[in-house]
């Protein structure tokens, strides 16, 4: 009960005091201490569960499982990663004078907030609750994303505030019909959105209702997840927002909004006894996968493409889960937490390389290995990574999503590698001259805080070698949970 009171209490005093201090110098550290106090909560609710069991608090409207324990430890990990990062990140976008002291108040400030409102969607146990929370993320994220307040920014932040209102609008008349399917069942006062109580009762849900519901809940939170053809939010918020904003949007929000379309799943599974929510979620999840990997070789923007890369990946991991089975569901988790890890440590060298280059297009970044070695090893070792290369963790979870596939979907394998060499290509290419070219650069006036860059890629590679004990028994036990 405590460790999950202070989850959800430290991010939401941490918006109350930045909103106060956050354009003060020590706000930087301000916001690292908050984060690092909800990292320290999450890993104490993590021992509690391994050691307990699944937990409920407050009259069941809260409950922490096998399911999403690990996913609330990752959370808060990039969240205090991603916090460190910004430090510096922040001081010069200060000396720069992009960022006054009114927008550093909002930008702390709705840092945490939107760490809180991601922790609240990943522990509650009721779908309303749930669907409260992915909007208050959308809404803290829109604030975010326009911080700039220039005309770019502002309209990013229009249209994913647009877009993904009307997404998360579907998910409402989607949690709606859910209400009704249940009510039915367990009555008006059984807690007829509470998830586990769903649960228990879901082969007695009215199968039409629930094949209704379960078509706008996935096509809200997909909006959310940024998968084709509701992603075109995506790479401009990733484009014109702060990039520690980019790196929490790929790392965690889009794992927040897929944890939302998996606790679907599971009932619908159940009610229908029939792969439905299966075939639509390998279908979106292949389609996005192909266009976003061919969409990768037509940017300019970094920021863009690695946008298109996470889109590219939320889709593989769609897939593993549509595919189902303990192997792809199990490649789909680790997936899931490797390209969190991967995903924004590349984010945070893009962070410090634009700022170097005074820009985020790539023809004009170039030689990075020169002016900041770290940095420049940090983006190819992290490119690499991404694109799936050996021994690291994307190159692991890659490889059992594709065996899986060649043994239980064999049409669908040729798409997937088509996709994934695509994606190298295009990838690599751009990279490379970015990292080794020639370039006229001088060093910036901060040092890059480049720890959380090597934490997160040397955990990526780890995974890919050796997965802690206690990480695999998450796994499988999600696996099993999500596989009924």
């Amino acid at each position: 009960m405590e460790p999950l009171l202070f989850v959800l209490g430290v991010p939401l005093t941490g918006c109350v005091v930045l909103a106060v201090l956050g354009h003060r110098g020590i706000a930087r550290d301000i916001n690292v201490a908050f984060s690092l106090g909800t990292f320290v909560a999450a890993c104490v609710l993590t021992l509690q569960v391994g050691t307990e069991g699944p937990i409920f608090a407050w009259d069941k409207e809260f409950f922490i499982d096998p399911l999403n324990v690990f996913l609330v430890t990752l959370t808060a990990f990039v969240g205090l990663t991603t916090a460190i990062f910004s430090r510096p990140y922040m001081r010069v976008e200060q000396d720069l004078g992009r960022m006054t002291p009114v927008r550093l108040r909002l930008y702390h400030s709705m840092y945490q907030a939107f760490s809180f409102t991601m922790l609240l969607a990943l522990m509650t146990n009721n779908m309303g609750i749930l669907w409260v929370a992915m909007e208050a993320a959308t809404l803290a994220t829109v604030v975010l994303v326009s911080v700039y307040r220039t005309a770019a920014s502002l309209e990013a932040a229009w249209k994913y505030f647009i877009l993904c209102g009307v997404g998360i609008a579907q998910a409402l008349f989607g949690t709606v019909l859910l209400y009704m399917a249940a009510e039915r069942v367990v009555g008006p006062d059984g807690g007829a959105l509470l998830w586990t109580h769903l649960d228990a009762v879901k082969t007695q849900l009215d199968p039409s209702i629930i094949t209704l519901a379960f078509a706008f809940l996935f096509v809200g939170y997909g909006t959310k997840i940024g998968l084709v053809p509701l992603h075109n939010w995506l790479p401009d918020a990733h484009a014109e927002g702060p990039t520690p904003v980019s790196a929490v949007l790929s790392g965690l929000l889009l794992n927040v909004a897929l944890y939302a379309v998996l606790r679907c799943k599971v009932l619908t599974d159940g009610a229908l006894q029939s792969p439905l929510a299966s075939q639509l979620m390998m279908g979106f999840g292949l389609v996005s996968v192909v266009v976003a990997a061919f969409f990768l070789s037509r940017q300019k923007d970094i920021k863009r493409m690695f946008a298109y890369s996470s889109i590219e990946h939320m889709g593989l991991m769609t897939f593993a889960f549509g595919l189902g089975g303990p192997t792809a569901t199990f490649a789909g988790l680790l997936h899931m937490t490797v390209h969190s890890l991967i995903k924004s440590a590349i984010f945070f060298t893009v962070g410090h390389a634009a700022q170097k280059a005074g820009t985020q297009i790539m023809d004009e970044i170039r030689g990075l290995i020169k002016v900041s070695p770290t940095v420049g090893w940090g983006m190819m070792l992290g490119s690499l990574a991404i694109l799936g290369m050996p021994p690291f963790g994307v190159f692991a979870s890659e490889f059992l999503i594709l065996t899986t596939a060649m043994r239980e979907q064999p049409w669908a394998t040729p798409f997937l590698l088509l996709a994934l060499v695509v994606a190298f290509a295009a990838v690599f290419s751009k990279v490379q001259p970015m990292v080794f070219g020639e370039t006229t650069l001088k060093p910036l006036p901060h040092p890059p805080a480049l720890l959380p860059v090597f934490v997160h890629l040397g955990l990526g590679l780890m995974l890919g070698l050796y997965i802690p004990p206690a990480l695999d028994q998450w796994y499988r036990q999600a696996a099993r949970m999500i596989g009924g």
